[in-house]
């Protein structure tokens, strides 16, 4: 998608299918996914609406639309909503065996073409439309919009990250890469009751944030090891959260992993050069490696409920939007990831300066 980038007005006048519900998108901001869509790094079908950390307000059900949130919550018009980035048809293979993130018939928001009548399928636009098969989740009122947009993506991927973790109270923990991800790793992780956390991040200004974020500790790539010995001595972390996709972090913290460690790998998303694995360490250090991708409903529950007991606990002046209107669609685009999100919001701009997390 290296190509134009251009904004198209689409009518949208009805709901076609009964199970749907109408938004109007009241921010989004921009993942890391969505730079490397407009960079080419990312092949995504075109024309297409970008944008999948999603905060909406209901304005239109369909006429057997759901009208519960995943809590249990009565869904009407005017409440501020967040969804699942997959929504899933609850009958495929994947589905059957609770892995709906996987769904065979998945419409996947911010990564769909356009279709007749479901143009409006990612967040970059002022509407979005809520298929069948998709969770929501009712916000509560008094969470702030930059801080309940990232819930959907980076919140959810990291509750479900952590959920395969395991119970964290008392454990050493490693996290790589101090991206949204990453500093969200160590705030639910330093909830969650771990004694340590160390963090790994070359770029300065992001360290600093994964301190502001739960971090007990920070290094940069070449001084893991010497920091790894004055924080967890010989045994090593208990978990190593991998955020960055780099093969290089592989292979930089496999031998930091004590037995019976795990290691919990999240950023591989693309193709990258392959990495050598001893079986026999696997086996005699009773080691369980285990790949993350997307999440499931519960997960956003969990990120939901995390961010809204917990966000002013974590504090960041870089979660922020910036209010939107035509020309100004794409320009927060390059500086989106850096350090932690940039988005848009749509409607009267407020400007949101910093806040606390």
């Amino acid at each position: 998608m290296a190509g134009p980038t251009s904004l198209t007005c689409v009518c949208c006048l009805f709901l076609r299918y009964n199970q749907e519900i109408l938004v109007r998108v009241l921010g989004c901001t921009l993942c890391g996914s969505d730079l490397h869509s407009v960079e080419g790094r990312r092949s995504v079908p075109v024309p297409t609406v970008l944008g999948h950390e999603i905060v909406g307000e209901i304005v239109e059900f369909g006429k057997s639309g759901p009208t519960r949130d995943l809590a249990g919550q009565e869904l009407k018009i005017g409440d501020r909503v967040t969804w699942a980035i997959v929504a899933s048809c609850g009958h495929c293979d994947f589905c059957d065996r609770s892995l709906p993130q996987k769904c065979l018939n998945a419409v996947k928001y911010g990564h769909e073409p356009f279709r007749d009548g479901r143009e409006l399928l990612g967040g970059l636009a002022e509407h979005c439309l809520l298929v069948a098969g998709t969770a929501i989740v009712r916000l509560p009122d008094r969470m702030p919009l930059e801080v309940a947009c990232p819930a959907s993506c980076a919140t959810a991927t990291i509750a479900a990250a952590l959920e395969a973790a395991g119970d964290l109270q008392g454990r050493q923990v490693c996290v790589i890469g101090a991206g949204m991800l990453g500093l969200t790793a160590c705030a639910m992780a330093r909830v969650q009751g771990a004694a340590g956390i160390v963090c790994v991040e070359p770029n300065d200004l992001r360290r600093e944030h994964a301190l502001l974020f739960g971090a007990s500790g920070v290094a940069r790539p070449d001084e893991l090891t010497a920091v790894a010995a004055e924080a967890v001595g010989r045994h090593g972390f208990d978990v190593v959260v991998e955020l960055s996709g780099h093969p290089s972090a592989f292979e930089m913290v496999w031998p930091l992993i004590r037995v019976g460690g795990r290691l919990i790998l999240v950023g591989s998303v693309f193709p990258a050069p392959p990495v050598s694995v001893s079986l026999e360490q696997i086996v005699r250090r009773h080691l369980t490696i285990r790949g993350i991708h997307n999440y499931a409903p519960r997960h956003l529950l969990a990120a939901v409920e995390f961010l809204s007991a917990h966000h002013g606990e974590f504090h960041s002046p870089h979660l922020s939007l910036t209010g939107s209107r035509s020309r100004q669609l794409l320009k927060p685009l390059p500086r989106a990831v850096i350090p932690a999100r940039s988005g848009l919001e749509f409607g009267p701009t407020v400007p949101s300066g910093e806040s606390s997390w």
